[in-house]
């Protein structure tokens, strides 16, 4: 008798888990066409993908898989966390030996055809001594 009530009060103290708020945010996912400015590289194109992971957002609070791509340059891996329609982004070129990695900060609105638009100022403390540039993006 003893061990059912020392088993039933442990149950009873135990942390009950709650149900993680479904994601209620702007899904940015997407490919979007970007061209950018960089302040040791210059002008610059590119293809941005995001992928929403639904896993891991929650409430007004998104997580994506972010990979950029720059013909000649390379693909550029990482990840952005988003707050609504502004993201924090960090990204690096898979050839790690340029220490060309960095992170950026983004603002999302939809443009007159509904497609989401965006426009993020990027640093890299490492690449070439230090950099920074920008980027405007419009999804496909």
């Amino acid at each position: 008798m003893n061990k059912i009530l020392i088993g039933l009060c442990l149950l009873a103290m135990a942390p009950i888990a709650s149900a993680k708020p479904a994601f209620t945010g702007q899904n940015l996912s997407g490919i979007y066409d970007c061209t950018g400015d960089d302040s040791h590289e210059g002008k610059y194109s590119g293809t941005v993908t995001m992928e929403l992971v639904p896993s891991q957002s929650t409430g007004q609070y998104g997580a994506y898989k972010f990979k950029l791509e720059v013909p000649g340059y390379g693909a550029y891996l990482g990840q952005a966390a988003a707050n609504g329609t502004h993201a924090a982004m960090h990204f690096a070129l898979t050839d790690q030996s340029t220490k060309d990695y960095g992170t950026g900060i983004a603002s999302f609105k939809k443009n007159k055809t509904g497609k989401w638009s965006f426009s993020k100022y990027y640093f890299e403390p490492e690449f070439k001594g230090g950099n920074y540039g920008t980027e405007q993006c419009t999804q496909r």
